[in-house]
């Protein structure tokens, strides 16, 4: 196992580097003059040197690339130009809403995708399959955002149990906090929710073929007992394989909804980067992005190990 840990992190490094290489050049090359953004049109030629020079675009592009290397190692992300406060505390604030959303988000996507999608491979064919199936048609079908407000005229104009808009913060109490992002972790989680039951039922239908599962039947398990002990877990490795990437797509992908609910996470912060040209926090939100991808998929080959030995010795 630890040979095979060490395999993955070496990829993992590599694949890292390989990221920030590549976001480095497309957003170097991207039409446009930062200081000129900042300092506005009016801009004197020197006042726009002397910003080219705090910003360090005076120098050259390698120069560049490996001072922002090194303060990706060591933490210091730079400073933002339009806030003129460090990244890595712009992205710390943000990321105090958008981590616990996406963790909320998955957590109701787990817990309502997957008891549907054994629901229906134990149920094929009949009035229960028929139903989850309908169910991830329209998970799927339906946009987050246009869900997202549904949920806001049914719970918060409707029945005012929730609050419609606005995050106020931790320091205002776990669960004033946690109802803030009730809603817009429901609109993330239904369309994620709906390819965990597709993708659960097609596993655990493979599944159920298999010869182990028809000799757990025959020694008299119980049909409970045969599809949690021996169908699910040997079904996981797909289910984990979507799990990874959706968490990240959770991460990168709560634009829409973080601007429907006004929350201020990172999905709004990047918006406003993109917006205002601060290509600082641009850079450093995408490599941020970038790597909880390819570090959720780091940690999920690390769990195929421990589902699957055999895959250890692949």
């Amino acid at each position: 196992m630890i040979g095979y840990a060490l395999r993955r992190l070496v990829a993992l490094v590599l694949t890292l580097l390989a990221a920030a290489l590549v976001i480095f050049l497309v957003l170097e090359v991207l039409p446009g003059d930062p200081a000129a953004v900042t300092l506005g049109l009016n801009a004197s030629p020197e006042a726009l040197a002397a910003l080219h020079a705090e910003m360090g675009l005076d120098k050259p592009g390698w120069l560049r690339f490996l001072t922002w290397l090194g303060g990706l190692a060591s933490g210091d992300l730079g400073l933002s130009y339009t806030y003129r406060v460090p990244v890595a505390q712009l992205i710390a604030e943000r990321m105090a809403v958008t981590l616990p959303l996406a963790v909320l988000a998955m957590l109701l996507a787990v817990l309502i995708g997957m008891p549907l999608g054994v629901l229906a491979a134990s149920r094929r064919g009949r009035i229960a399959d028929a139903g989850v199936m309908a169910f991830a048609q329209a998970g799927l079908a339906i946009p987050n955002f246009w869900f997202g407000l549904l949920l806001v005229l049914v719970f918060a104009v409707g029945l005012g149990w929730l609050p419609a808009n606005g995050f106020p913060g931790w320091q205002a109490g776990f669960g004033t906090a946690l109802k803030s992002l009730a809603m817009p972790a429901l609109a993330l989680a239904l369309p994620q929710a709906a390819i965990i039951a597709r993708v659960t039922r097609s596993a655990m239908l493979d599944t159920l073929q298999e010869d182990f599962v028809r000799t757990a039947r025959a020694k008299g398990l119980s049909e409970g007992v045969t599809l949690r002990r021996h169908a699910l877990r040997n079904a996981l490795i797909p289910v984990v394989t979507i799990l990874g990437l959706q968490f990240s797509v959770l991460i990168a992908g709560a634009i829409i909804i973080e601007n429907v609910f006004a929350l201020p996470g990172l999905g709004r912060l990047v918006f406003q980067a993109i917006a205002q040209h601060d290509l600082i926090v641009v850079k450093d939100l995408v490599m941020l992005f970038a790597g909880l991808a390819i570090i959720v998929n780091f940690a999920v080959e690390l769990l195929y190990g421990l589902i699957d030995p055999r895959l250890r010795q692949a």
